[in-house]
């Protein structure tokens, strides 16, 4: 097995193992007029329970969906039933978005069974795969989850701003070309366009099949990311919120590149910054 995706075809055989955990963890930017937990009630992957990343946060961040601490992760994972042993797989609903943040998360807090289904909810509908409706069912585990958090996978506005003054990562953002060039809006209102001096913009959907929204083979990530300019160096990413520069770590991890830092609060509190710079091109 992969140690960061899956397949529904695997998934379809370990269904019933007794240390799966499936966690839908969809969301949707406030311009989709979405509702994540409407849409897990009405249908989900059969034993799958809700992951929901805006609820899994930091309760006094005014930023969206920041990293809890560490203790506060550790109690919602022990009331979603998650102990330290187990596999959790990782999916969202329209092939892969969100389930890269909560796979992050995951190995941020020191949990390294965690996958992500490849193609989520899309493919394993197009696969016949089970499905259920309701709230979901908990399958208590029988060992608590215990997190070891990796505080240097992460960097705040202040670390990136000296960070760049010294010349020392390369930051990734993988917003649309659009909203990095600065002549799209940003879906959330009050916030300045364009980008951080000095990234390079991967949209995130770059690293996707147009069509079935599962990641591309890993020989074609490489040379996405090698045109980016990747090699060896420090990395950043960012986007809107933390969710989709999500994507391009788990892309980074599969073509065996140097782990990223990832930029959580992102454009989200680099824009409101009145004291960082802006480029728009």
């Amino acid at each position: 097995m992969s140690q960061t995706i899956v397949s529904s075809d695997w998934l379809k055989d370990h269904l019933m193992d007794s240390d799966l955990r499936i966690l839908d963890a969809s969301y949707h930017l406030p311009t989709a007029n979405r509702n994540p937990d409407l849409e897990f009630v009405e249908r989900h992957i059969a034993g799958a329970i809700r992951f929901d990343i805006e609820k899994i946060s930091d309760p006094d961040s005014n930023l969206p969906h920041m990293l809890p601490s560490a203790e506060l992760f550790d109690a919602m994972m022990q009331d979603l039933g998650i102990g330290k042993k187990d596999q959790v797989v990782v999916y969202d609903s329209v092939g892969l978005f969100s389930a890269a943040r909560a796979w992050w998360m995951f190995r941020y807090f020191g949990h390294g069974r965690v996958v992500v289904l490849d193609g989520g909810l899309p493919v394993w509908l197009r696969a016949s795969g089970a499905t259920e409706s309701g709230e979901g069912q908990l399958r208590r585990s029988s060992h608590a989850f215990q997190s070891q958090v990796r505080e240097v996978a992460v960097i705040d506005a202040d670390g990136l701003s000296d960070n760049l003054a010294k010349s020392q990562v390369l930051v990734l953002d993988a917003r649309s070309a659009g909203r990095f060039q600065g002549v799209e809006p940003e879906p959330r209102p009050g916030m300045r366009s364009g980008h951080i001096p000095g990234s390079v913009n991967i949209p995130f959907k770059m690293l996707l099949d147009s069509e079935a929204r599962r990641l591309l083979p890993k020989e074609t990530l490489t040379e996405i990311f090698k045109t980016a300019g990747v090699d060896r160096q420090p990395l950043v990413v960012t986007c809107g919120s933390g969710v989709t520069a999500c994507v391009l770590a788990l892309g980074l991890e599969i073509c065996g590149l140097p782990a990223p830092k990832l930029f959580d609060g992102s454009w989200s509190e680099w824009a409101i910054r009145a004291d960082f710079p802006v480029e728009m091109d």
